[in-house]
């Protein structure tokens, strides 16, 4: 039989786009790839995740007159499998479903609701849905094939916080299932491909049977899908053995973009591919154990930094298109952060469709303007030049008798990072641009942003990287340039300068902040392995040092709350995924 993986980049409540690229994608696997079954990821018809758009009754009427629709629509000789919201079944429980149907000569031939249903991280699907109570196979085509619905698959991995007691995979093993199927929206975090195609491989190991990895692909909001659909199958070989110890990848759908790829499960390999083939360039190979040193000293590999590059590329591109812009624009400070945004600014959505601005104040280094400057001759984009201090002088001059002559302090920084940002706003509005955020996490982490100044904008890009990751990124950037032939792409100045917000004389981030190395060390620990300060300075760090980072944490999260939404890249990323409260005792714990 021969089984298409179609990987779509869906839009959330795109009920008619999203069904005209159901039945596009289906009609060629039928007629281009002869396919018999073609397979859409988890909630292809609405979008994943709908959220609270649950709650509205035509919401979730839409989804199921989409289906019919599709039933009309679809070729009837291949079958089609689909992910959408219904309504529950049974008698008791959640209003709502999670299902996946298969149709077939214009019916409904099989359905598969979701078993297990997340509410760790920015997962919250127990909220409107009633889990699956019963689990059966879809004979066809001589197979007896298994749905197992993403979170369902994922029970025999440690996550926090979860303890489900059905197995899903068992229950559709138990009923000698011949392949198991899996569509899914599995959000990308850096090294995220590893750990699902391990847990493919036990699976498929402990059934001896194909397992077929269905991904969604594309940005909603802060989450990125990574696609890399795949097929994880037995050889000839190791299906007569009993001693096997690993079954190889047959199949591989690029990297965050869409893709149609198709598996014959006669055959061993039918499309054969580097494991870890880049969607935009060519193949990257896996890095060795070294590859994580020298340079890129924050435990990535050149392909993992690849990676995460085209992750956010994805998610601007995406945010943009999903909200209806065409341009956006950002500040150019001439710092690492603002050059890294611009870059992948750049690559999302092209130079004519970018402004960089210079915002020079006082405090502004020559240097830093140049760096600016000659970044975006490098990229080629539009640059634009707006001195702030006349306003600056004005705002002081209008505020000197409030500020009682007091001395110069956070109050007048503040104010110059509030003009720029209501500089940048006045151009969204005049122009309909979007304007990007280019903070980091160290400083949503720290607080070290000013709300309604340098946080301002539609969309944080950077957001979910430490300082060390940007750094990190901007050097993979050059050397890939400069291995290409080409110059480096962002300054080396930028890269090698000290980092500093520039609103006071010689300012450096590091008279507030620890050096970068030393505060993202500490904050990974307690952020991802939610370590107490204890914990943690028996890891060998500093007591005071630690209490003061997890005490400033706490303190800022007003601000965080108040911030753009960040695009997820990590176990952890502020917004959805960490919901804290702002008012509350603050221990160190």
């Amino acid at each position: 039989m021969r089984i298409s993986i179609a990987q779509i980049n869906s839009t959330i409540g795109d009920f008619f786009g999203n069904r005209e690229k159901i039945v596009a994608f289906t009609k060629k696997a039928r007629e281009e790839e002869h396919a018999d079954l073609v397979l859409f990821p988890e909630l292809a018809v609405c979008g994943y995740p709908p959220m609270d758009l649950l709650d509205q009754d035509s919401f979730v009427e839409m989804n199921i007159r989409t289906m019919h629709m599709l039933q009309r629509e679809l070729p009837p000789d291949i079958a089609v499998g689909l992910g959408f919201v219904n309504r529950n079944p049974y008698s008791r429980g959640k209003s709502l479903v999670n299902e996946y149907g298969i149709l077939f000569e214009g019916k409904l031939a099989f359905k598969q609701l979701k078993t297990l249903l997340p509410t760790y991280d920015v997962f919250d699907e127990a909220r409107n849905f009633e889990p699956s109570r019963e689990w059966s196979a879809f004979e066809y085509k001589g197979e007896r094939i298994g749905f197992a619905i993403c979170e369902d698959v994922w029970r025999e991995t440690a996550i926090p916080g979860t303890n489900y007691i059905r197995d899903p995979v068992r229950e559709l093993l138990d009923r000698g299932i011949s392949l198991l199927c899996v569509p899914s929206a599995s959000p990308y975090i850096v090294g995220k491909l590893k750990v699902r195609r391990d847990l493919a491989e036990r699976i498929a190991i402990r059934g001896n049977i194909p397992l077929i990895y269905i991904n969604a692909v594309g940005a909603n909001d802060s989450i990125l899908f990574d696609g890399r659909s795949f097929v994880v199958a037995p050889t000839v070989e190791a299906a007569k053995s009993a001693s096997v110890k690993n079954y190889p990848v047959q199949l591989n759908a690029k990297a965050f973009a869409e893709d149609l790829v198709t598996w014959d499960s006669g055959t061993s390999v039918r499309r054969p591919q580097n494991p870890l083939e880049n969607a935009s360039h060519s193949p990257v190979q896996l890095s060795t154990q070294n590859d994580t040193e020298g340079p890129f000293n924050v435990g990535l590999t050149r392909y993992e930094l690849d990676m995460l590059e085209e992750g956010l590329v994805m998610g601007i591109r995406d945010y943009m298109a999903k909200c209806g812009f065409k341009r956006a624009h950002l500040g150019l400070s001439g710092g690492i952060d603002s050059a890294l945004v611009a870059y992948l600014a750049f690559k999302a959505i092209g130079r004519d469709n970018i402004v960089c601005f210079s915002m020079p104040s006082r405090f502004s280094s020559q240097g830093s303007k140049d760096d600016a400057r000659d970044l975006a001759e490098n990229l080629g984009c539009r640059y634009e030049v707006l001195p702030i201090e006349p306003v600056f002088t004005g705002f002081l001059s209008t505020l000197e008798g409030v500020f009682e002559n007091r001395p110069f302090d956070i109050a007048e920084e503040n104010l110059q990072a509030r003009i720029r940002g209501s500089l940048l706003m006045a151009y969204s509005n005049k122009f309909d641009s979007m304007l990007l955020t280019t903070g980091n996490k160290s400083e949503l982490a720290m607080g070290y942003c000013t709300l309604y100044g340098d946080m301002n904008g539609a969309l944080a890009v950077i957001g979910d990287l430490f300082k060390t990751e940007v750094f990190a990124l901007c050097k993979r950037i050059n050397e890939r340039s400069i291995a290409a032939g080409a110059k480096a792409i962002i300054p080396e100045a930028i890269i090698t300068k000290p980092p500093s917000a520039e609103l006071r004389p010689d300012q450096k981030d590091q008279d507030s902040l620890p050096p970068y190395e030393v505060l993202d060390g500490i904050l990974k620990l307690y952020l991802f392995d939610n370590l107490s300060k204890d914990e943690i300075v028996k890891r060998g760090w500093e007591a005071e040092l630690v209490g003061r980072i997890i005490r400033t944490v706490a303190r800022s999260e007003f601000k965080r709350r108040q911030a753009p939404p960040v695009l997820k890249v990590s176990p952890r990323a502020f917004g959805m995924g960490r919901r804290m409260p702002i008012a509350r005792v603050i221990y160190e714990i």
